[in-house]
Formats: C-alpha cells, structure tokens, sequence
C-alpha cells in the first residue's frame, strides 16, 4: 500500500491535482487517463455525495493515481466512510484553529494515534490486505487554510502532530483577510494576498508538511511550484469543459463568419 502523493512528494517531484466537481465517473476516468497525478472529489462544493465518491473511486481505480476527497466539513462520520471507500487523502475545509487540527487528525488515524474506527469495507480491496498496517502512515490529512482565523492560527495549525500537509483556498482566504472586499477567485496578484500566501507556505515548509493550493491556470501553478508548492490543482472538471467548449465555439463562429 503506496500512496503516489506521498512519493512524489518525498521524493521532491511537483504533483499536479485535478478536481471533480460533477459526479461523473466517466470524467473521472477521461482525467484519470489524461495523466494527472491524483484526483479529488469534491463532496463540499461539487456535485457529489459519498456515493458518487464510491463510484468515481471505482472507475479510476485501474489508473496509477491517487484518490482523494474534499469533505464538506469536520465531520467524523463522513471523515472516517470515504477513508472506507478507499480515499488516500482527505482535504478537509474550514479549519480555523489547533484544536480543530488536532480533531481533524484523530478522524484519520487509527489508536492509538486516533480514534477513527476500523472497517475497511473497499479500502482493504483497493489498497491492499495489508491496509491495517500502513493506513496510518500512507493515508495523508490536509488542512484547508482559507480563512482570517486560520491564517492568525496558521503556525499552530502546521505544528499538529500527524497533519501531513496544507491546502489554500484562494478564493476564500482572500475574501476573509479583505473582510470582504475582494472578490473570490483564484490566482491572486494583489500584494497582500500573495505575501500571505507566501507566509503560509513558509510555514508549512518550517514544519516540514505538505502545501498545496488551488489554480486557474497552468501558468499559476507552474508560479507556485517555483514558489515551494508541493502539489498544484488546475481548475475542476466543470471549468476545463466550460472553457474548451467557449474557445471552440468562438473559434468555430469565427471561422464560419469568414466564409
């Protein structure tokens, strides 16, 4: 039981992120075999509930990538089913404090490094029999760090025993620190934001764990990667639909306008 992110990332390669917002295990498998590196679905803002996890995780299954999640919140009880259901990794939003950190990690970890309750029921087919033995280890927790309070917090937050990484919502975090007078969205340019996610990012590095971010762009990503970013999302699959088909139809009417 090898988780790729974490070999990657141990081995000092950049790992690109995609994002499944539709719950479509046919796309899945059209980005899984357009050769990212991991793929998250998205149960907090995406279209998609534990269900949908389980059949994309089943559909992606026969790719060497790595599956994981996006909860909706700190919750147990959908922490502990999609770990169930084979997800290597769980990002994890909204966390704001130490405490929540903590709580966040003891969801992921088996006693007596947590309390997350054992059965398996397709992790054990999907990652191995020996499951029990590496889980701890392989399965990695990421913290999303999008908000005022989690930036105040941040050095806490890195320091918790057993997180094995971060992840930043641009759109969020910049919409928290501006109390509310910059817009959402990603690759931020102003000054402050991207000092602040710079600061993040140094703090991750000074505890030795894992930084990811969310990008628009390929450019974005690159940037972040010669920043220090460990891993880098691009766009979700709704987004790369929605602007290659506005390109193609523009191109298209252009094209047919000169004839």
């Amino acid at each position: 039981m090898k988780n790729k992110i974490k070999t990657l990332w141990e081995g000092g390669k950049p790992i690109i992120n995609s994002w499944i917002s539709s719950n479509s295990p046919f796309c899945a498998e059209v980005l899984a075999e357009s050769g990212f590196d991991s793929i998250t679905v998205d149960l907090q803002h995406g279209l998609n509930d534990y269900k949908d996890a389980l059949a994309i995780f089943q559909a992606i299954g026969r790719y060497p990538v790595c599956p994981m999640v996006r909860v909706p919140w700190l919750d147990p009880q959908i922490i502990m089913k999609v770990l169930d259901a084979g997800s290597m990794g769980v990002i994890c939003p909204m966390v704001n404090t130490s405490k929540q950190a903590q709580e966040f990690v003891s969801y992921m970890r088996y006693p007596p490094l947590g309390q997350r309750s054992y059965g398996p029921t397709r992790a054990i087919y999907s990652a191995g029999e020996s499951y029990w033995e590496h889980a701890n280890s392989e399965i990695l927790a990421l913290a999303m760090i999008e908000t005022k309070e989690s930036f105040k917090n941040i050095r806490s937050i890195v320091t918790t025993k057993g997180l094995s990484g971060i992840y930043i919502g641009p759109s969020d975090l910049s919409i928290g620190l501006s109390d509310g007078q910059l817009k959402p969205g990603m690759d931020r340019t102003e000054p402050e934001i991207v000092s602040a996610i710079q600061t993040i990012l140094n703090e991750a590095k000074m505890a030795k764990i894992l930084a990811g971010i969310h990008c628009a762009t390929a450019e974005y990503a690159a940037k972040s990667i010669r920043w220090g970013f460990d891993m880098v999302t691009v766009h979700s699959d709704v987004r790369l639909l929605a602007e290659v088909a506005t390109r193609t139809v523009k191109n298209t009417r252009g094209l047919i306008e000169k004839i």
